[in-house]
């Protein structure tokens, strides 16, 4: 079983249609690519898909549960958790502090133990802690740990965003343009630490025009145009399928 599986998605809006019967399926273990050109309709499907949006039809399963129309929060409990192009750290917070925010089972969201600070409160702040400051170490964030989000470089704020991810525990992580805007040295760096994840049993879809970091990291590769799943396959399949190439560059005449 897949374990994520889009049927027939549909989302309009003022009669534009941005999907249109989207179908599609993730298996675990993978990173998969998803490319097209620009108002393919990818972010679009994340949204649906993570439940920030909700979509007009079609269903979304995940982990065999269906999730359609699913809170985001409901989503990312159940270990779907996305990133987005622009990095939303908190500005004035400090990177541990962001970190912290995204941990699972905050015992401080409830008022009685937030008042109380029993011991099993304490565990689960210092538990949390700990996870935090790992990441930043597997990240490369530790010297900018008690820095504001705000005065990170941009690279910095990408690995902030897949760090607040990772504190969600996820099983499937929805990367959307994770090395957009960041020097090659970082984005190589980048694609290291998604193998990294891939390697542990997190399961990656990955949205990204840098098309060498697709070819390096993804297979399979989804292509969508027009709302629509145009084809997949590994890379050079894609690369090489006329549909693909009339998607991206026009049809020749």
């Amino acid at each position: 079983m897949p374990l994520l599986e889009i049927s027939d998605l549909t989302r309009s809006y003022y009669g534009v249609h941005a999907l249109r019967g989207v179908r599609m399926s993730v298996q675990a273990g993978r990173i998969t690519g998803l490319i097209g050109p620009n108002g393919a309709g990818k972010t679009t499907l994340f949204n649906c898909i993570s439940g920030l949006v909700p979509p007009d039809s079609g269903s979304i399963r995940f982990n065999g549960q269906i999730i359609t129309r699913w809170r985001p929060d409901r989503v990312t409990g159940a270990g779907l958790v996305r990133s987005f192009q622009i990095a939303r750290g908190v500005p004035r917070l400090t990177v541990l502090e962001n970190l912290l925010l995204y941990g699972t089972l905050q015992p401080g969201e409830r008022i009685l133990p937030a008042l109380l600070r029993t011991q099993s409160v304490r565990r689960r702040e210092a538990a949390l802690r700990e996870r935090a400051v790992g990441i930043a170490q597997r990240l490369n964030l530790t010297r900018v740990l008690q820095h504001r989000a705000a005065e990170l470089s941009g690279g910095q704020k990408k690995l902030l965003e897949i760090g607040r991810a990772l504190m969600a525990e996820p099983k499937l992580l929805l990367l959307d343009e994770p090395v957009a805007g960041v020097n090659p040295t970082l984005g190589r760096e980048i694609g290291e630490h998604l193998r990294g994840l891939r390697d542990e049993g997190i399961s990656v879809l990955l949205i990204e025009h840098h098309l060498d970091t697709i070819a390096a990291l993804c297979d399979p590769v989804i292509v969508m145009a027009e709302g629509r799943h145009l084809c997949e396959g590994t890379f050079a399949e894609v690369a090489n399928d006329p549909a693909v190439q009339e998607a991206y560059m026009g049809r020749h005449h």
